[in-house]
């Protein structure tokens, strides 16, 4: 099954284009490991201000490969972010004037390990050097995508060496279906059972979750219930409290509006609203969430 089909988690802003970021869908055969390319259009001066810009960032379920390059200092550097459990902000701005442009690979958080030198299971809430997971490709690709002008023509050097670099052997079956049900199931199911369904331990699925996306399948679970509910407020415009309690297997309401604040540091009402700054058509009606 490709699991990106039935799955396709979103960030605080879904809707965010600007000089310094927009998202571009992947060659169709990479979509099944890789949610998009995002990144800057093309290099652009970034500038100080006395207001720094704040980036709301949420567990997107993702891991993002990411290639920051310096045309004022002549230099490129790459990191790795694991995924995330926790919301935070982020200060977008550099310390200075300087030419800069941002490209990166958001992988699905099952695609990654596919791509990568070894297991994954030190990366939760990782911010690390791209080589330390990912050395071939790295050494591969950042004097390429340093040389390269456009996101288009990073994303074409880039795919070039994905679509040829796939390691199909790493990819697990067990965690493959433990996956896809606990996505079918949006982050309902039951470890216990759902082991008791596939006939092997909690022990072996945790093992396996935590080589493959670093965190355990109770946690993404909760990430993945997490990202329904988003894509339900800020898609359906008639979400109700006490239909998604019934919907995603909440206690009550207060269960579902704490453990969303938990991840997304906003109510359901502030998050949308920050997620529609810039779509000013859509507005909040009362009584909605």
């Amino acid at each position: 099954m490709n699991l990106h089909e039935i799955y396709t988690p979103i960030t605080a802003t879904p809707f965010k284009r600007s000089e310094s970021y927009i998202e571009i869908l992947p060659h169709e055969a990479l979509r099944p490991y890789i949610r998009c390319f995002w990144g800057s259009p093309r290099p652009y001066e970034q500038k100080k201000t006395d207001r720094p810009e704040q980036q709301l960032i949420v567990p997107d379920t993702c891991m993002d490969l990411i290639f920051t390059a310096n045309y004022t200092d002549n230099r490129i550097d790459s990191g790795f972010c694991g995924m995330d459990d926790r919301t935070f902000q982020e200060e977008l701005v550099q310390p200075r004037i300087e030419k800069t442009s941002v490209f990166a690979i958001r992988f699905y958080a099952w695609g990654a390990v596919l791509f990568a030198d070894d297991s994954l299971c030190d990366v939760k809430n990782a911010r690390i050097d791209a080589g330390r997971h990912f050395y071939e490709l790295k050494k591969e690709l950042e004097n390429r995508i340093f040389d390269a002008e456009t996101i288009e023509e990073r994303i074409a050097v880039t795919e070039s060496y994905l679509l040829g670099h796939i390691r199909k052997d790493r990819e697990n079956r067990l965690f493959m279906e433990t996956a896809a049900q606990i996505l079918m199931d949006r982050g309902k199911r039951n470890m216990a059972d759902l082991a008791g369904e596939l006939h092997v331990s909690t022990r072996q699925i945790e093992r396996i979750f935590r080589e493959n996306m670093g965190i355990s399948p109770k946690k993404f679970s909760s990430l993945v219930r997490y990202q329904y509910l988003w894509q339900d407020i800020l898609f359906w415009s008639r979400c109700n409290v006490q239909d998604a309690v019934y919907r995603y297997g909440y206690a009550d309401q207060a269960h579902l509006l704490n453990d969303f604040k938990r991840f997304h540091g906003m109510t359901p009402g502030e998050a949308r609203q920050y997620a529609l700054r810039d779509v000013a058509f859509l507005q909040e009606k009362p009584g909605e969430i």
